[in-house]
């Protein structure tokens, strides 16, 4: 046996080593230290006194073979990548070395190139993955910068959510890329260019036919023609999810469901009493408010929602849908109801229309910031998507869906907004009156920065609600949060990077909606 000089250690171990000089001198040409051994005892020798940072087993060894010797090599070393190098391809030796934690494996005869690419994949996948991913970047970034210097059309801006939350989660599982501070700028710089689109696009959507899909328009896009297909539905509204986190977890549902992921726009404020409204009651705020004028008068912002199943009653109805007792509606709160509901879900598999909406994330995001704990475990946009995985891993939700998946049903699974984690404060001027949100707000003779938010002095044209003859809003602008100039130092502690909803920004506006049917 020979021992490497230094660098980057590679431990051949063969009883027919001599066979592999060809081999062994390709591979230190590449700049590989090879170290070699003839026996099992040999290689755990070694590995006992030598730091290694690959290990190729041959499978087939007189005395002690490969299997064993791999089980007490990761018995001394867990992490060290080993590849098992066969003569046999039967699915039974397979499974064993598997099992036994192999990293790769060969099929003798193998020639140097094929060694080569498994020695890369695992000793420099990283720095492989980065610099492939640095082009990439730069050119999926490029190609969407230059359409900002034209005319852009909804669907872009849906494109440009897509992009960024699909190199969110690359970056999640890719973090030594470098590419985090590039994409925040791109993620700023695009917002802005999104709030300056709004702008100019916001009021005319409002007033045609041939507008995106917004908040009011997803029951009659989405759920009607599947319940007028005589197909039964279960629609699934999750308060508060962004498009990053639904595709971190879409995949886990792919084992059971076909999907189609589309998005939609949220409507000013993103937020749950105008959003989550629109969306159930397939009406912009100031209808409702016409036709239910006590639904916006309660003191307690939290009871805004309490007419949501009326209002997808009323909606189902305009399109000729009557299921009467047969339609079913649940709101969980927390885990200890959804565990409830998971329980005797079957009592659901009869009905036409099944309706459920799950807070969970919109509670997280106004806990964290009020929770030291919660803010440390979700201390930015990466911990909270790790947490909200994990969540929906182990969730009622999950459960549930599993359950469907083995039914008839069609299965939409949307949000009502999403959210943004705050970066900048802004000073807000209003009387004691006023809404506590802290990216949008209403109340009598309000003002802001219009750098950093839009104030809204005729609320009708943006189809609100006038609730005083002095009412107006105010909508934060990218990752701008409102604070008031007499507490403005502890507002700006309290509240600087927590998560919040209602204002213009692509997380909170660009909304996730998957159609799921079984597989």
């Amino acid at each position: 046996m020979n021992k490497p000089t230094g660098g980057r250690k590679i431990l051949w171990v063969d009883d027919e080593i001599d066979t592999l000089k060809a081999h062994i001198l390709f591979l230190e040409k590449k700049g590989f230290n090879m170290a070699t051994a003839m026996s099992g005892d040999d290689a755990i020798a070694m590995v006992q006194k030598e730091a290694y940072d690959l290990v190729l087993l041959d499978e087939v060894m007189p005395v002690r073979d490969g299997l064993s010797t791999l089980e007490e090599i990761k018995e001394l070393q867990p992490h060290l990548p080993v590849v098992m190098v066969t003569k046999s391809e039967e699915e039974s030796l397979m499974e064993d070395a598997i099992g036994s934690k192999i990293d790769d494996y060969l099929v003798k005869p193998v020639n140097p190139s094929q060694v080569l690419i498994v020695i890369k994949r695992l000793l420099e996948a990283k720095k492989i993955i980065t610099s492939s991913s640095m082009k990439r970047y730069i050119t999926e970034i490029n190609r969407f910068n230059e359409k900002l210097y034209g005319a852009l059309k909804p669907e872009d801006w849906h494109e440009a959510a897509r992009i960024l939350a699909w190199w969110n989660l690359e970056l999640d599982a890719n973090p030594e890329t470098g590419l985090e501070q590039m994409l925040e700028g791109t993620r700023r710089e695009w917002n802005t260019e999104f709030t300056k689109y709004l702008d100019k696009e916001y009021l005319k959507w409002l007033k045609s036919d041939k507008r995106p899909v917004l908040s009011p328009d997803v029951v009659s896009r989405y759920v009607v023609p599947e319940a007028k297909a005589g197909r039964k539905v279960l629609f699934i509204v999750v308060d508060c999810m962004r498009l990053d986190q639904w595709m971190q977890v879409e995949h886990l549902l792919a084992e059971y469901y076909n999907i189609q992921r589309k998005s939609y726009f949220s409507i000013l404020p993103s937020a749950t009493p105008f959003a989550r409204n629109a969306l159930f009651a397939g009406m912009f705020p100031d209808d409702i408010h016409r036709a239910h004028p006590d639904n916006y008068t309660s003191q307690d912002e939290g009871s805004l929602n309490r007419n949501e199943e009326r209002f997808f009653s009323d909606n189902l109805a305009r399109h000729g849908l009557r299921f009467g007792s047969k339609m079913r509606y649940h709101k969980v709160y927390d885990n200890s109801q959804g565990e409830a509901l998971a329980k005797r879900i079957a009592d659901f598999y009869d009905s036409p229309m099944v309706t459920f909406v799950f807070n969970f994330l919109d509670i997280l995001a106004h806990g964290r910031s009020n929770n030291v704990i919660l803010k440390e475990i979700a201390g930015d946009d990466a911990a909270f998507r790790s947490l909200m995985k994990s969540w929906f891993q182990h969730s009622p939700l999950f459960t549930i869906l599993k359950s469907f998946a083995a039914k008839d049903f069609t299965v939409i699974v949307t949000s009502d907004h999403g959210s943004i984690l705050c970066k900048r404060g802004t000073i807000a001027h209003g009387k004691r009156s006023t809404s506590t949100n802290l990216r949008y707000k209403y109340g009598d003779n309000l003002n802001s920065d219009p750098k950093d938010s839009i104030l809204i002095k005729k609320p009708a044209l943006y189809r609100l609600p006038m609730l005083t003859l002095a009412t107006t809003y105010i909508i934060a602008r990218e990752d701008f949060y409102f604070v008031y100039p007499n507490n403005y130092n502890e507002m700006v502690r309290q509240f600087m990077n927590s998560f919040q909803h209602g204002g213009i920004s692509l997380e909170e506006m660009v909304v996730p909606l998957a159609i799921m049917t079984p597989r």
